[in-house]
């Protein structure tokens, strides 16, 4: 299987190397989990009914591509330059690819199938890999799949708490090998946990992922969409790009430390980041334009749900104790996004059809 790690290795033999060794950090340490009763999920996801909720609605009718010419942004997809028809048949492919059983979390595997492991020791762990992601300078695409490698193995298998940290390491390391051109080795991920476990144990879980996931590891994240709408949300608006983007990258950031956010697919969160993005940005204008529905295939009601519970966890009602995310796009390098002001209600005629 040629990932698209190696591609992107093939060419860059024009590439000038840079020093093999990363440069060494203070070594960031999980603590120890604390044994905490799970937080209080709503009934509702318990309920089959409510896993509808993550799939697209495919009765809907959508509707028809304009004839217009797409940003650069939105046309590059792995650096290559792709007409309208194609890029519209690849994100329907993925959107079909999303809604995949297997492909899936289950919503409810902290309640059924784990018996130690709670949200907020999950929380907890997901904080964690922010930072790791941060220091050894992965993409965010790495830090997306992970997660998701996380819970897919969660919701096939228990794991205790003492190895709850060897899953995450172990499923960065494969995130890792995907996606990025010089990925760190099974040493350095050894080294971030202070060496509490060695090398066969993190070969050993490796193994186990892969095998559990029957080696299924290109699903969609919520960054395989960001990158299209925030390329849609970014054209003739007066506020610069690179403020939508580092804002929707950080709200997407946020959204893995919520359990509850399991039950939105991808793409509704993709959506819901950029809706609540632009509203953070320029509360006083409808933040879901034609173009966003048009090119997401979402209205705003359909991600009302969503959106709220991005916007308590912007506003720390949700997930206040995990700060590494939050601490992160307080930098100048991310435009101090995390610092923005946001209204505390989102006015209701904002999810209404225009």
């Amino acid at each position: 299987m040629e990932t698209r790690a190696a591609k992107r290795r093939a060419n860059a033999s024009t590439i000038v190397l840079v020093e093999n060794q990363y440069l060494k950090k203070q070594r960031v340490v999980l603590g120890e989990l604390p044994n905490l009763p799970n937080l209080i999920v709503p009934a509702t996801l318990n309920h089959p009914k409510e896993k509808l909720q993550c799939q697209k609605n495919t009765n809907v009718e959508k509707p028809a591509p304009k004839n217009k010419t797409i940003s650069s942004q939105d046309a590059n997809l792995d650096h290559t330059q792709i007409g309208e028809p194609y890029v519209s048949e690849i994100y329907g492919y993925l959107h079909a690819m999303e809604m995949q059983s297997k492909r899936r979390p289950r919503i409810d595997y902290i309640e059924n199938v784990q018996k130690e492991v709670t949200t907020n020791m999950r929380g907890i762990l997901v904080d964690w890999l922010v930072e790791v992601a941060e220091e050894y300078k992965l993409l965010s695409d790495t830090l997306h799949l992970s997660v998701s490698y996380i819970d897919r193995f969660l919701s096939v298998k228990p794991v205790s708490k003492s190895r709850l940290q060897l899953l995450g390491v172990s499923s960065m390391l494969i995130a890792s090998k995907y996606e990025e051109i010089k990925p760190p080795g099974v040493d350095e991920f050894c080294g971030i946990t202070d060496n509490t476990y060695d090398k066969r144990e993190v070969v050993k879980m490796e193994a186990d992922i892969l095998k559990s996931l029957n080696f299924e590891m290109g699903s969609p994240t919520v960054n395989t969409f960001l990158r299209r709408f925030v390329a849609f949300a970014s054209e003739n608006q007066n506020t610069p790009n690179l403020q939508i983007e580092f804002l929707s990258s950080y709200l997407a950031e946020l959204c893995l430390l919520d359990y509850d956010c399991l039950r939105f697919l991808p793409s509704i969160v993709a959506a819901s980041v950029v809706f609540l993005a632009k509203f953070i940005i320029r509360p006083e204008v409808h933040p879901w334009t034609s173009s966003l529905w048009e090119c997401s295939g979402y209205k705003s009601i359909e991600l009302k749900e969503c959106v709220l519970v991005l916007h308590d966890l912007y506003l720390s009602r949700k997930a206040a104790s995990f700060k590494a995310a939050r601490e992160k796009y307080k930098q100048h390098k991310f435009k101090y996004v995390a610092n923005m002001p946001s209204p505390p209600h989102i006015p209701k005629h904002y999810f209404e059809d225009q």
